[in-house]
């Protein structure tokens, strides 16, 4: 390395995590929008750009095609590596896991879905999603820098502790994260240094959601983004504040499927009755519709195939999503009020109620909200196929993306 380039490069190295997160994200496109981000010269940029690719992380295209009728010389191109490390994600859900490498950008490199009954002891599980991302390792050769874990529950932070696993056969307080970690372990996943376990990290599903709608999706470019979103069961909230989780004191915050949308509604699993959680899920869809709910682990691909093939056709359908978009709509303006997001994106059972009538959805949050009556809240559909798995991903590679040099020094 050149005087001159140390020097440089010496200057941007505090740069190193902010300019690989604006690559990661896209909002850095090329080397011009990195140095205005950074707020830095086009040497030291140039410097960064360049370590950054030395690491294996983001590709420099210094001759990119020019577009016709430009002036002027086009601006470096800066990209995710797409041949560069991965992490393992792992989300866990009512009927099984799906397991899957992730590269920068959330790229999913490869996945694979694994049906089995998940039983009282984590372990169970995790052992087998783990097994499952393991093989993807051996299958593409990728390093792994880390691993993250997506669940259906509540996680308290730091220990990583599963605190209300509602729809799980596990026990309250189950850790986890700690479970996790011993898996990868014994499965011989390593981190960064290549002998040493894969350090494991584990939060609440829709956060994750959130987390990557906001980095890579639906999400990217809000300020306060809010997330509402259903599983096989029950319904989720996550917030984004400035570009990190609002998790609260614990890791506990936004569990807004406890909001209460009819006083007279169904018993809830928190000792109320009438909640978001069991007033807007897929069983309470599939019996407003008259529908047989049949096994709880089919519930929301049930409930997704009948909106879909049914709802222009079947009065007793359309009647039920209606009603459940009112519901919705009266917890999210609820939500509204108190938070000021200014986007919402829904998934699950709530993306697909959204698809099938915006506007009715719209109109019920505007009439009920304080702030939403001069032009609303934008409500958006979350955009990515594997939210959940890339948000879990993220988790794995914020150690990296708050300092890049840890590839290095493995």
């Amino acid at each position: 390395m050149t005087p001159t380039r140390t020097t440089k490069l010496e200057r941007g190295r505090g740069a190193l995590g902010p300019a690989l997160e604006l690559v990661h994200t896209g909002r850095a496109p090329t080397r011009a929008v990195l140095t205005a981000e950074l707020g830095v010269t086009r040497a030291t940029a140039g410097a960064v750009a360049a370590e950054l690719e030395a690491l294996g992380l983001i590709t420099v295209d210094s001759r990119p095609a020019v577009a016709a009728g430009s002036q002027g010389r086009p601006s470096h191109r800066l990209s995710v590596d797409p041949e560069g490390p991965v992490v393992l994600a792992a989300q866990v859900h009512a009927d099984g896991f799906r397991a899957a490498l992730v590269g920068l950008g959330g790229r999913i490199v490869a996945t694979v879905p694994g049906t089995v009954t998940v039983e009282a002891d984590p372990a169970q599980v995790l052992t087998e999603v783990v097994g499952a991302g393991a093989g993807l390792l051996r299958e593409t050769g990728r390093r792994c820098l880390g691993a993250g874990l997506a669940v259906p529950s509540a996680v308290a932070e730091p220990e990583g502790t599963a605190l209300n696993p509602l729809h799980l056969a596990w026990p309250p307080g189950a850790p986890v994260r700690e479970i996790f970690t011993r898996c990868l372990a014994e499965a011989g996943v390593t981190g960064p240094s290549g002998d040493a376990p894969a350090t494991g990290f584990a939060a609440n599903d829709v956060n994750l959601v959130a987390l990557a709608e906001h980095r890579h999706g639906a999400g990217r470019g809000a300020r306060d983004l809010l997330c509402v979103a259903t599983g096989h069961r029950g319904v989720g909230g996550a917030l984004v504040l400035d570009g990190r989780l609002h998790t609260g004191s614990s890791g506990l915050a936004l569990e807004v499927g406890h909001l209460t949308v009819d006083p007279d509604g169904r018993p809830c699993h928190c000792g109320g009755r009438g909640c978001l959680d069991v007033e807007t899920d897929p069983l309470a869809f599939l019996e407003a519709a008259g529908r047989e709910p049949g096994p709880e682990t089919g519930l929301l691909k049930r409930a997704l195939e009948l909106l879909r093939t049914e709802y222009s056709t079947d009065p007793a359908v359309r009647d039920a999503a209606h009603l459940l978009i009112d519901r919705l709509g009266l917890g999210l303006a609820g939500l509204v009020n108190i938070l000021d997001p200014d986007r919402i994106i829904l998934g699950g059972l709530h993306r697909a109620l959204l698809e099938a009538d915006a506007e009715r959805l719209q109109n019920v949050i505007a009439e009920r909200s304080l702030w939403g009556r001069d032009g609303g809240v934008p409500v958006l559909a979350c955009a990515l196929d594997y939210s959940g798995l890339v948000g879990a991903a993220e988790l794995a590679w914020q150690p990296v993306l708050d300092d890049p040099m840890t590839v290095a020094r493995g």
